[in-house]
């Protein structure tokens, strides 16, 4: 039997190599696109979260404002539902523009598009009487606790509310 090498008409061949291993450095561009949208997504996120910090940070003003102004108007009863009053009116003017001049049913019924119960509506509703009534009885609160309940409420409807409207920008 007679060898490559040795054989006297034919070409010498080497023997097989292999191409040296490709080297991690650039990446192929697969990996870039998941860079990019790894970094995308990061991005997204950390946005979000400032977003909700920051409504946060807003719903938990608005709702300290009841409290202060149930101390600072503790024991006066026209004084402390003109405080709430004037926090409710604030809120609806939020998310309902054309509410805020509403008086009487049409008042109830801008109140009544946040989802509460009918005893949380009737104590804000008696909000409107205690303002110009100084003798009248008012259990501040019941009253606090509605207020509570009502603008946590909003404020959440307020959030869903935009949230709906705004185009999703994917």
């Amino acid at each position: 039997m007679m060898t490559l090498q040795q054989a006297p008409d034919g070409p010498q061949l080497r023997d097989i190599h292999l191409p040296p291993s490709p080297s991690w450095w650039p990446p192929a561009p697969g990996w870039w696109g998941l860079a990019v949208l790894v970094v995308l997504v990061l991005l997204l996120g950390i946005w979000w979260w400032r977003q909700r910090g920051r409504r946060r940070k807003s719903h938990r003003h608005i709702l300290t404002q009841i409290d202060i102004v149930a101390t600072r108007h503790a024991g006066d009863a026209a004084a402390f539902a003109a405080g709430m009053h004037r926090l409710l009116r604030q809120t609806v003017r939020l998310y309902d523009a054309h509410s805020v001049h509403a008086r009487d049913a049409a008042w109830r019924a801008a109140l009544a598009q946040v989802a509460v119960d009918e005893t949380t509506l009737d104590r804000l509703m008696s909000l409107d009487a205690a303002m110009y009534r100084p003798g009248a009885a008012l259990d501040e609160a019941a009253v606090t606790a509605a207020m509570h309940r009502w603008l946590a409420g909003a404020l959440r409807k307020r959030d869903v509310d935009r949230a709906r409207r705004e185009p999703r920008h994917v």
